[in-house]
């Protein structure tokens, strides 16, 4: 009698980390891969013959109802979510898609998962539930140290979401969280772009405090690959079902070594290293963002960026290790080149792009 292949629907599908996670599903070929997404498959991310693609929104109960009838999954990995860049993520405010795509839509996918059928759910959720409480230093963090502290409103969602999916686990329904660390990787919307802009902003030479705070930062398909084993293992054994796993790189590293390994794949070494006592550089935020309101121009610094440069934010993946057998495939060092290649050939693209236009 042959083996029934279990059906997993994949929210977020087509986006950074879902794409990935897609990917390593189909790798395994032990399963039927359903993408649900808003959006169709982002350029250049991979798509496969054997994936059905679902346009749906997570904040539209019908659609998710019609595409869980077609899917039919056992287990779902929940990894849509909405999150602020810049400036944007200090706001403090409690309304928004930050709120409502991370809490309503989550909430949202747990009722249609338990109406259809399924038999249990990963969460996509982050370690800013934990370092989202902006004032404190995180050393080694580990899954006992309690969320509820955020002051950040991605924090604060993240952790409501958090809470809604840990609560709905029983011995029928299964479900688990992932808490990612900063993820980065090919098709990268974020982490490298970013570090990247600060070059032709001639701000790779400024350091705020000593630069030796660490932060752990985690590859893509590293993540892609937790996620995986989470979803076997609440289909199997279930010894992760109710529980939150941090997931990172394992391999913390200062924040401004990341960077200047991010910034010398460019071409580009800082001539300088000028420390910026972190006193002096809150009060430079702060003037930063008053002349930003006044001119109603966005500005790079601010006192949240300061405090988030100078901060200590690493987490300890041993419980990840033992309960997931999560190992970290792609070291760190790695994955900077594969990434910075990966945004080389993107760049180079838009610039043939670029002057064929201008023929």
């Amino acid at each position: 009698m042959s083996k029934t292949v279990p059906s997993v629907l994949v929210t977020g599908g087509s986006g950074f980390l879902g794409s990935e996670v897609i990917k390593k599903l189909v790798e395994t070929e032990q399963y039927k891969v359903t993408s649900l997404d808003n959006l169709p498959p982002s350029l250049g991310s991979e798509t496969f013959s054997n994936v059905r693609y679902i346009r749906a929104n997570v904040l539209q109960p019908s659609e998710l109802e019609d595409a869980f009838e077609q899917a039919k999954p056992v287990i779902v990995i929940h990894t849509a979510g909405v999150y602020d860049l810049g400036n944007k993520r200090y706001q403090n405010r409690s309304t928004g898609p930050v709120y409502e795509v991370n809490i309503q839509g989550t909430k949202n996918v747990l009722e249609a998962a338990k109406r259809n059928g399924a038999k249990g759910l990963v969460y996509t959720s982050s370690f800013s539930v934990l370092v989202d409480e902006i004032e404190a230093d995180f050393h080694n963090a580990d899954e006992t140290w309690p969320t509820g502290r955020a002051t950040l409103p991605y924090g604060r969602a993240k952790t409501a979401a958090e809470n809604l999916v840990l609560a709905s686990n029983t011995s029928s329904f299964r479900t688990c969280s992932l808490r990612p660390t900063l993820i980065f990787g090919p098709n990268d919307p974020t982490v490298i772009p970013r570090l990247h802009d600060c070059i032709a902003r001639g701000e790779t030479s400024f350091v705020i405090g000593d630069g030796s705070n660490l932060n752990d930062f985690v590859y893509v398909s590293n993540v892609a690959d937790a996620h995986v084993l989470a979803a076997s293992n609440l289909l199997e054994s279930g010894t992760a079902a109710g529980q939150a796993f941090f997931i990172t790189n394992g391999e913390p590293v200062s924040a401004r070594d990341f960077c200047v390994a991010v910034w010398k794949e460019f071409g580009h070494v800082p001539s300088l290293n000028i420390s910026v006592p972190p006193g002096l550089a809150w009060w430079l935020g702060w003037t930063a963002e008053w002349v930003s309101c006044i001119s109603r121009q966005p500005s790079t610094l601010s006192m949240g960026v300061v405090r988030d440069a100078a901060a200590v934010r690493y987490m300890s993946i041993e419980k990840a290790r033992r309960v997931l057998g999560y190992v970290p495939r792609v070291s760190l060092p790695e994955a900077v080149v594969v990434s910075c290649q990966d945004y080389k050939e993107k760049l180079q693209s838009q610039r043939v792009k670029k002057n064929k236009s201008w023929d």
